[in-house]
């Protein structure tokens, strides 16, 4: 567990620890749990799916052939539901929540929140350019022992082209839920300073929209440490979400922290965070990272301080012989 004056951050699991914060507590909760394909849930194991990817070629994805399982949504809601009741127990009265998800499994995030009592705002997305990760029939064809070369040959030419059906993807959805709002917006807002969206933020220079474009490139630029995190997202995307729905000094969580990219876009827009992460390796990871952001948040504040310190006049001395700061 690491405390200080901007971020709080544990080495724990967020179902139990979440339990400890005192409700109506917290401005605005933004995160990217498990998302329960290909093991990515509750029992995330980063080794094993480091070596599915290298295999299939399919990082944080599908599995190869869009092998379908039903009880993977299932799973997901199960897990959520209890957590989701806890985001809206912790989340001021208008607070924001934005939970990431993926295509397959958004209406299971969404219900999830639904049920909890949240107010369904909007679907948002990450726009980004992803990988290609259909797969051609070809190999399976040719392994087949009922059929001729012949038939084999007849049967790639008639689908040539034709792949699972998995499209190139290029948006991350996320659900936006809102904790119902005491009286009107004004009246929430005056009590709580939450439940309004500041649309003068902006990714494009244009009315801010639910479509997010943020290159994943951009994620190299961002820091110099080698995170090896398979769902790292952009500062610059959470940045944007931040200055959306929160203001200076408002309490940002996010329960599955990672690598903690969510902490530092809180720390660099002057928001405090506090954050859970069950894994030591990427707890580590998000502690180097968040103490390194406070060390530049303070040499940027102290660079600013001097910036707004008046001009001082030239040393002069009075009839005693004596320096005047005046």
């Amino acid at each position: 567990m690491f405390r200080s004056a901007s971020f709080q951050l544990y080495n724990a699991d967020c179902r139990q620890e979440i339990k400890n914060l005192a409700p109506n507590s917290i401005d605005f909760i933004v995160t990217d749990p498990p998302y329960f394909i290909d093991g990515m849930d509750n029992h995330w194991d980063d080794q094993k799916l480091k070596k599915k990817s290298a295999k299939s070629g399919v990082i944080g994805g599908l599995p190869v052939g869009m092998k379908f399982d039903r009880s993977q949504g299932e799973c997901l809601q199960k897990f959520l539901e209890p957590l989701c009741n806890e985001f809206y127990r912790v989340l001021k009265p208008g607070g924001f929540c934005v939970v990431f998800s993926q295509g397959r499994l958004y209406h299971r995030t969404a219900m999830s929140l639904d049920l909890a009592g949240f107010e369904i705002r909007d679907l948002l997305a990450w726009k980004y350019e992803g990988q290609a990760k259909a797969f051609s029939q070809t190999h399976f064809i040719k392994k087949d022992k009922n059929l001729s070369e012949k038939e084999k040959q007849q049967l790639i030419e008639e689908l040539d082209g034709m792949k699972t059906p998995q499209l190139k993807p290029q948006i991350e959805p996320m659900t936006l839920g809102q904790k119902p709002k005491e009286g009107t917006f004004v009246e929430n807002w005056q009590k709580y300073q939450v439940g309004l969206v500041d649309t003068k933020e902006t990714l494009n220079g244009m009315f801010p929209g639910t479509l997010m474009d943020v290159p994943k490139s951009v994620r190299q630029r961002e820091t110099d440490a080698k995170i090896e995190h398979l769902t790292v997202k952009p500062v610059l995307l959470i940045s944007h979400l931040i200055k959306l729905f929160t203001r200076k000094g408002q309490i940002v969580l996010d329960p599955f922290t990672g690598s903690g990219s969510h902490g530092v876009a809180a720390l660099q827009n002057n928001r405090r965070f506090i954050g859970f992460e069950i894994e030591k390796r990427y707890y580590d990871i998000a502690d180097e990272r968040l103490n390194k952001q406070l060390h530049a948040n303070k040499i940027q504040q102290t660079q600013r301080v001097m910036l707004r310190l008046p001009a001082q006049k030239p040393f002069e001395k009075n009839k005693n012989h004596q320096i005047d700061f005046t």
